[in-house]
């Protein structure tokens, strides 16, 4: 058996109100492989710092808030990864960050540290797209990917469809055109009253509820394209709460399962003919909304049904953390830290 080579890296992730650092480490039949068949990557150590308790009583993310926070958690989380780790500075080969898309003072915050390491302990440094970095958590899963795949990133602030031609190709074929699937859940749970943040909150109603009680709009599920819309979704959701002259603990659950079960068939739809159309050999799902459990279920259904492979990271590999940054990192050529700038709007 041939003598592996390890890499060691450190993924720091910042782009919203988790402050996060990870240890990844990297074992390939070759320093220059990037074969997924090849390559093993193991989490040596993950840490997370959630906002979610602070921004709750906001109704949502305030980012000048997410930023303090940040500044307050960074060094400490990045500590608290190195000594879970049991790693040394001196053992790692390489720091991946996130530079964007994202609140551009969360990215600071992160990015800035990131180049202070990379400069006192004498590392490579990798610029990450958050978004690509959700896609590559499916390689934590440890399962072969067989090519050409579409992933579904599908967040809070993203829904996108990617065709995956090998494992540094992509190219967008599909996105929202107005608000994201995870904003939509958002949305709803504060027209609802149920609070933030609604995926969860939504899911967990759903389950005592009936997810035919309610007839919701399927935005451009029928559409030729592989685009998505769920501002008619939340009106329609909307329109029907104004009607309702009393909405008692029944009919928020009833509510939440229809509208839910309206969301996942939009998703679940559009991936398929994306598959269909693409030829594709493997479907992937990640991002904030792909830990929901009704929708792994019912695209994992899907996708077997059509004798395709199907992945999905694990539910807390699909929330923002920096495990998946690291994995991004082992694919992406590093950056001279003096030249490292964030941008907020950084499209895949």
């Amino acid at each position: 058996m041939s003598k592996k080579n390890k890499t060691i890296i450190l993924g720091i992730e910042s782009s919203c109100d988790e402050t996060a650092a990870a240890l990844v480490k990297v074992e390939a039949d070759s320093p220059r492989s990037t074969r997924v068949v090849a390559g093993r990557f193991k989490i040596l150590a993950g840490v997370v710092a959630s906002q979610i308790k602070i921004h709750q009583k906001f109704g949502g993310v305030v980012p000048e808030v997410a930023a303090r926070n940040h500044v307050k958690n960074i060094l400490p989380v990045v500590s608290q990864a190195l000594a879970k780790a049991k790693i040394k500075p001196a053992k790692i080969d390489k720091i991946a960050v996130t530079t964007g898309p994202g609140l551009i003072t969360s990215l600071m915050v992160g990015t800035e540290t990131a180049k202070v390491l990379a400069y006192a302990w004498k590392k490579p440094i990798c610029s990450i797209n958050h978004l690509k970095a959700h896609l590559y958590a499916n390689w934590l899963t440890g399962e072969k990917i067989k090519f050409p795949a579409i992933c579904l990133i599908v967040s809070g602030g993203h829904t996108d469809l990617i065709l995956v031609k090998n494992q540094t190709t992509f190219k967008k074929i599909g996105q929202t055109i107005d608000d994201a699937a995870g904003e939509a859940f958002d949305k709803v749970a504060q027209l609802l009253k149920i609070g933030y943040p609604g995926g969860p909150i939504i899911s967990q109603l759903a389950k005592k509820g009936n997810p035919k009680a309610f007839n919701f709009a399927r935005p451009m599920i029928n559409s030729d394209n592989f685009n998505f819309s769920f501002s008619g979704l939340k009106t329609s959701v909307l329109y029907t709460v104004q009607k309702l002259k009393k909405i008692d603990p029944k009919i928020t659950a009833d509510l939440c399962a229809s509208f839910q079960q309206a969301a996942i068939d939009v998703l679940t739809s559009k991936t398929m003919k994306a598959a269909i159309n693409y030829q594709a050999k493997t479907i992937m799902i990640s991002g904030g909304v792909a830990a929901n459990k009704l929708l792994r279920q019912t695209m994992e259904a899907k996708a077997k049904k059509a004798g395709l492979n199907f992945l999905m990271p694990d539910s807390a590999l699909c929330t923002d953390n920096a495990a998946m940054i690291a994995v991004a990192g082992y694919f992406t050529k590093p950056t001279a830290w003096q030249k490292l700038r964030v941008d907020p709007n950084w499209e895949l």
